[in-house]
């Protein structure tokens, strides 16, 4: 017979010995667990969808449903303080993908402005790599407001944000936080021809408050440098394929151009040229899903967006500017390597400009072919550079890459320039990454130069008296003809907390890249450098990274050039604010001249503690060489400052003004030895997504000239785009007391520009 009491005790002393179970599988269940390598099927639609910011249509019904997200910056895989869903769906055209953010409107960083320039506000990001190598990656992202960003990742090269896709992108601020839909072409895409597809991809979400937060689909571990190697994967995409068809690129150049016709003399007569209208046409064909051929005939290779200002009183070498013509954006990802054997601003003005493009898998291949009618050419020497106009070229640029393992490859690189006036440039380059393990690496590239000189010595007249290798050879163009040779080599280590890096460089004094940027040679070099990434957990520093340098420097007749020790100390602090400070300590000889305790100290700062209001600053002060004096260099007292804001006064109007400013005195006797700054300010206003707005005027105290550019742009998308603006320039003629502005060149100009797919 049953003894209720004591059934009551037993359960009783049941309940006592298993809560601690209970509370501790309860704290369990509670804890965020994260979720590395996520999997997720996704399954076709065939019910409408309208990319208008608004999930409520019958396409999203069925669609995937991703609600897990973890931070990584500043948590470290832990749970983030605001949710995020994804849904993602596709038919037999496009891939859907939508994301419902939650956030308090009020919070919420976003502008109108133009396509790529998003980076500080709020925004979501799709990063897709179609074939799951981690060589190469779309990132595909929006603001609040639809205003679009694309970028191509690459290894090695990283994110090149001038790579441009076709998508749609809308999206809007809600009462629970922000909405945001994305219709993405499976034209627009490479990936390979096969029945199913599988993917590699992960959804990002950039949230900036009193920290830049990042969080993501994919948990990813910080003791692993590779980025896509740790996102999720999904399958169930069926039966689609990538565009096949042809593209059409046809422009239409109006300008016209005037000019004082002595730039010396202000009060000499201003011409006007006549109206020059021109045509030109661009066309692209798939071949296969994998390999793509694009032409051009008579390109407007103009830049429609101004180079800055750079101050090159003290820098005896060829500026570097970057490459901004769309022509030359696909497949610039495989030409990056450590040297820069291809420089595709070397090829200046084209009549004609094709390339092959092919990504086979882990095979990729490119071509790039072009008639310049004025060739920039820059000669390296060990302490210089000189950059001259060497008339009409032939350019053949060939490029493969194979990779294998885990993020490894191997590379080729063969470049090919003929001058019509006679003479040549080839270089011929070997380069590889091989991943020991997940945290060690090493590099290695080699380069065969070949270079015949034209037998003119009048395009160097400014650098005849020259001579390299051991004075065995001149800088004139007397048509000698050798080899040379660089070198590249690299020990790395890339994990959570430390960090090393162990280099090798050299370039032999007859090396030379023709189609590329380099801008010396006559060196060999060891560097090493090294540091650390810790993460305290504390509210006033998120992230400390201090770091190492030490190098020297010598060249191939085995004198001591440079030898140096830097120190460096960097943070993370609240209101998105980055701190770094740097120590150099270093001796140099230069132009025969040895110079002995070089010290400088620099800190760089940049904020953006509110979403109206962004300004950085880097300051320098110390002993450095002077280089350009003559006879001989001096060592100068040198301060450098670099200022920039960036004020946001309403969600359309954006004002980017920045300063450079340096000054040497002698650090012997205190006399000035230079002083000057240059300007910049850009004002941008967006009347909509497609209509802006820019004016740039820039001021180069050294060249007492300033620079006026009004442009107005109306874009549909990335490649149909109308142009009308100007250049004026002008310049200071009295520089001294007062001003004298005359101006002494000017351009209008409009283009048309219409993308036209078959």
């Amino acid at each position: 017979m049953n003894n209720p009491a004591k059934n009551k005790s037993h359960i009783f002393l049941a309940i006592i010995i298993s809560l601690p179970g209970i509370l501790c599988s309860a704290a369990i269940a509670d804890e965020w667990q994260p979720v590395y390598l996520p999997q997720a099927e996704i399954s076709v639609t065939d019910k409408s969808i309208e990319i208008d910011g608004d999930i409520s249509d019958p396409g999203w019904a069925e669609a995937l449903h991703i609600n897990r997200f973890h931070e990584h910056f500043p948590g470290d895989q832990t749970k983030p303080p605001v949710a995020t869903d994804v849904y993602v769906t596709y038919d037999e055209d496009k891939l859907y993908i939508a994301f419902v953010c939650e956030d308090d409107p009020s919070s919420i960083r976003a502008t109108y402005s133009e396509r790529d320039r998003v980076g500080s506000d709020d925004n979501v990001i799709i990063a897709l790599d179609t074939y799951g190598d981690a060589a190469w990656a779309y990132e595909i992202g929006a603001n609040p407001f639809g205003v679009q960003y694309d970028a191509l990742w690459s290894r090695g090269g990283g994110e090149d944000d001038s790579y441009d896709v076709i998508f749609e992108a809308e999206g809007k601020i809600t009462d629970s936080g922000y909405q945001v839909e994305f219709a993405i072409p499976f034209a627009s895409l490479r990936f390979p021809n096969r029945e199913i597809q599988t993917w590699k991809i992960d959804f990002w979400r950039n949230h900036p408050r009193e920290l830049r937060r990042q969080s993501s689909w994919a948990a990813y571990d910080r003791d692993e440098p590779c980025w896509p190697c740790q996102w999720g994967t999904i399958t169930g995409i069926r039966g689609v394929s990538p565009g096949r068809g042809i593209e059409l690129l046809p422009s239409i150049v109006a300008s016209q151009s005037g000019g004082l016709n002595d730039f010396d003399n202000p009060n000499s007569e201003f011409i006007n040229q006549d109206i020059d209208g021109e045509a030109s046409l661009g066309v692209k064909y798939n071949l296969t899903s994998s390999i793509s051929a694009e032409a051009t005939y008579n390109p407007d290779f103009s830049q429609i967006e101004s180079d800055v200002t750079q101050i090159d009183v003290n820098t005896t070498f060829a500026l570097f500017y970057p490459e901004r013509r769309p022509f030359f954006q696909e497949g610039r990802d495989l030409f990056q390597t450590w040297f820069t054997p291809v420089y595709t601003r070397s090829i200046n003005d084209p009549i004609f400009a094709g390339k092959l493009i092919g990504r086979m898998n882990r095979t990729n291949l490119a071509y790039l072919t072009a008639y310049d009618e004025h060739s920039p050419i820059i000669i390296p020497f060990e302490e210089s550079s000189a950059f001259l106009s060497n008339g009409k070229s032939y350019s053949n640029i060939f490029r493969a890459r194979q990779t294998f393992g885990e993020e490894s490859h191997i590379g080729a690189t063969i470049t090919d320039r003929r001058y019509t006036n006679g003479g040549s440039g080839s270089v011929i380059s070997t380069d590889m990454l091989f991943k020991l393990n997940r945290n060690y690496q090493l590099e290695f590239q080699f380069m065969a130069s070949h270079t015949e000189e034209p037998n003119d010595s009048a395009i160097t007249s400014e650098i005849n008296q020259i001579t390299f290798d051991n004075g065995t050879k001149t800088a004139a163009f007397d048509g000698e003809s050798y080899w040379g040779q660089a070198v590249y080599a690299s020990f790395e280590r890339s994990a959570r907390t430390w960090w090393f890096d162990l280099d090798y460089w050299e370039k032999s004094p007859t090396f030379r890249a023709d189609n590329g940027f380099e801008t010396s040679n006559n060196f060999r070099l060891t560097e090493f450098n090294t540091g650390l990434d810790i993460y305290p957990k504390s509210k006033l520093v998120a992230n400390i990274f201090p770091s190492v340098s030490i190098g020297r420097k010598w060249n191939f007749a085995k004198e001591r050039k440079d030898e140096w020790f830097r120190g460096g100390l960097g943070m993370q602090l609240p209101g998105q604010t980055f701190l770094e400070m740097y120590y150099l300590g270093s001796w140099e000889k230069l132009r025969g001249v040895e110079f002995p305790g070089i010290k400088r100290f620099s800190v760089y700062t940049t904020t953006r503690f509110t979403s109206y209001l962004h300004f950085g600053a880097n300051l320098s002060l110390g002993r450095s060489i002077a280089r350009n004096v003559d006879p001989l260099p001096v060592m100068g007292q040198e301060t450098y400052l670099e200022g920039w804001v960036e004020l946001r006064p309403t969600n359309r109007l954006t004002i980017r003004p920045q300063i450079e400013y340096v000054k040497s005195d002698s650090a012997s006797t205190g006399g000035n030895i230079f002083e000057g700054y240059a300007t910049r300010t850009r004002f941008d206003y967006q009347f909509t997504r497609e209509f802006s707005l820019r004016f740039i005027t820039q001021y180069n105290d050294f060249a007492k000239t300033w620079e006026f550019d009004p442009l107005l742009t109306y874009r549909l998308n990335s490649f149909t785009v109308f142009y009308l603006g100007s250049t004026h320039d002008l310049h200071d003629y009295d520089g001294k007391e007062g001003y004298d502005l005359r101006q002494y060149s000017r351009q209008y100009f409009m283009k048309i520009q219409y993308l036209v797919q078959l």
